[in-house]
């Protein structure tokens, strides 16, 4: 049984909240006399909340369950047929064979992900790394390919596919454009700084432009000061050893991206996980770190810090970020964010998950976001107080040995950030965290009444489609393509092994007519593949009480 987000797995007796005989609403969801038994987590919101904090997360359904496990079985059966074929050369295909000059060689195919990669992602390898030739905008248009080696290597047909729906980007706010204020000022920059500073910031590669956008990024999180980095990824995974190391505790939520999972390894210190945005998990670790100490020596730990995300890109949750900081003022624990997908896409300005609940920027230690999806651009940030960020520029190995961010990448933030700050004179950046918001709950409510299992935060642009079966993940992929829907499916390793399934991205740049093409589309290849396999309609609860968190149980 999963465990909802903040609670546990224990199952608890339900609260008689607004019940209602013959078809029985109870805390947020209508329940059905007429099905089967199954199991629908719904959270909501405990005293430190000053909103309503809706998490749904439906469990799978024992059939699927069971079919998605033989759908793998028969998969890997039928690997290891397909591996003795190419032992005796039966196989037409020799891609996945070792090379006759490396036979003394350590075999570079034994252990089971390479075995999963050439038996089970060759076969849908063609929903990945599509080419597309435009801009990251609502629509796209792809390079048209085909495979004629079983998705080991791919020709190009000259063809373009024209005017894709595009439903994966990051493109939150619809700042990837090549039209408007943002374009013309990173193509005035690119005229006078060029494309490239060809040093680090420590060198001659700190320009002005590095000063504004790192002084503006500090204004906008309304902390002391902020830094710039390059690359997202590196933000985190370099930054992190450079705050804590050997004699330190990291606490990092199970569903980290890897590039916090990375930093945290490189660093050094001791790492104990703790479940999915569950506090009950966070303050055992908390509580256990404080009486017991270091292994062996029993001392007390250096630092304890916490590791979390606004929101997880694959769930769609949004980290229950009151009371992480109330644990860690309870503990004495340092609190890093990481607010790639959250910068811009909440709150009500737009400053992210600490804006959305309402909370003071001085409460998180290390804020960590990237300019890669709301700002259009690329590269990450850090911000916190001085004595943070003037620590990092001399400790950091982004900050020390990477290249500067390139100049017109740099306008770019600047003024895709100052749009959505109000400071370029206009209301565009306001309307479109507002498009934005609208467009999250009218698709993921759209998507619900359709009978689709959706998981995370009712808020969250992030809305991941249960697709399970290993056969649906390429069929859903490429029928959606032929419908001129480009989407994005994801399965294992990015997710657990039988919960595999499609990820859609909003952003303010969709209309209402484009979103309801693409779910008249959705709506039909879910019949085509029978993805409908949710029992349950969620309803809102006006008279709810917002005094504590429940994670209850519906049965159809």
């Amino acid at each position: 049984m999963r465990p909802a987000p903040g609670g546990c797995c224990c199952r608890r007796p339900p609260r008689p909240n607004g019940c209602v005989a013959n078809g029985e609403v109870r805390n947020g969801y209508v329940k059905s006399s007429a099905a089967a038994g199954q199991i629908h987590h719904v959270t909501q919101n405990g005293g430190l909340y000053k909103r309503p904090f809706i998490e749904a997360f439906e469990e799978t359904p024992m059939l699927v369950a069971v079919l998605t496990y033989v759908g793998y079985g028969v998969l890997t059966l039928f690997g290891y047929l397909r591996d003795f074929l190419r032992h005796w050369r039966i196989e037409k295909c020799h891609h996945a064979t070792e090379r006759e000059e490396q036979k003394d060689f350590v075999s570079l195919y034994q252990d089971f992900e390479n075995f999963y990669t050439r038996n089970l992602y060759m076969r849908i390898r063609d929903n990945w790394n599509r080419p597309i030739c435009s801009v990251p905008g609502a629509r796209v248009d792809i390079m048209e390919r085909q495979s004629q080696d079983y998705n080991w290597s791919f020709k190009y047909t000259g063809n373009v596919i024209k005017g894709v729906i595009n439903m994966g980007s990051y493109n939150y706010l619809g700042f990837a454009r090549n039209t408007g204020a943002c374009q013309e000022a990173a193509a005035k920059v690119l005229e006078d700084y060029g494309v490239g500073v060809c040093s680090t910031r420590q060198e001659i590669g700190n320009l002005d432009k590095h000063e504004e956008l790192e002084k503006l990024v500090a204004r906008f999180l309304g902390v002391e000061a902020a830094m710039a980095y390059g690359m997202g990824f590196a933000t985190n995974s370099m930054n992190i050893p450079a705050l804590v190391g050997k004699g330190c505790l990291i606490l990092s939520d199970e569903l980290n991206h890897a590039s916090l999972v990375l930093g945290a390894r490189l660093s050094g210190a001791t790492i104990r996980v703790f479940k999915h945005n569950n506090m009950q998990s966070l303050e055992k670790l908390l509580k256990d770190a404080i009486v017991y100490g270091q292994p062996r020596t029993r001392r007390p730990w250096k630092k304890i810090l916490i590791l979390v995300e606004g929101i997880y890109s694959m769930e769609g949750s949004i980290v229950r970020l009151p009371e992480v900081i109330a644990l860690k003022k309870k503990y004495k624990a340092y609190l890093y964010l990481d607010e790639a997908h959250s910068i811009g896409a909440l709150g009500p300005t737009g400053r992210g998950v600490v804006d959305y609940f309402g909370l003071d920027p001085e409460d998180v230690d290390v804020m960590m976001g990237t300019f890669t999806k709301s700002f259009g651009a690329s590269g990450g940030y850090i911000g916190g107080r001085k004595e943070l960020v003037r620590y990092l520029r001399t400790h950091s190995h982004s900050a020390v040995y990477a290249a500067s961010l390139s100049p017109p990448v740099a306008e770019q933030i600047v003024t895709s950030m100052k749009c959505i700050m109000g400071q370029d004179g206009t209301t565009l950046g306001k309307e479109c965290v507002q498009q934005l918001a609208e467009n999250t709950r009218y698709f993921r409510r759209r998507l619900k009444e359709m009978g689709f299992i959706i998981y995370g935060n009712e808020d969250s642009p992030v809305v991941p489609l249960m697709l399970y079966m290993p056969a649906k993940i390429g069929a859903f992929g490429r029928e959606m393509l032929k419908r001129n829907v480009g989407v994005v499916v994801v399965g294992f390793p990015a997710t657990p092994i039988i919960e595999s399934r499609a990820r859609f991205c909003l952003s303010a740049a969709h209309t209402k007519e484009i979103l309801d093409t693409a779910l008249k589309e959705i709506d039909e290849v879910g019949d085509l593949l029978q993805l409908k396999y949710s029992r349950h309609r969620l309803v809102p609860l006006l008279d709810r009480p917002f005094d504590e968190t429940t994670y209850e149980e519906t049965e159809d």
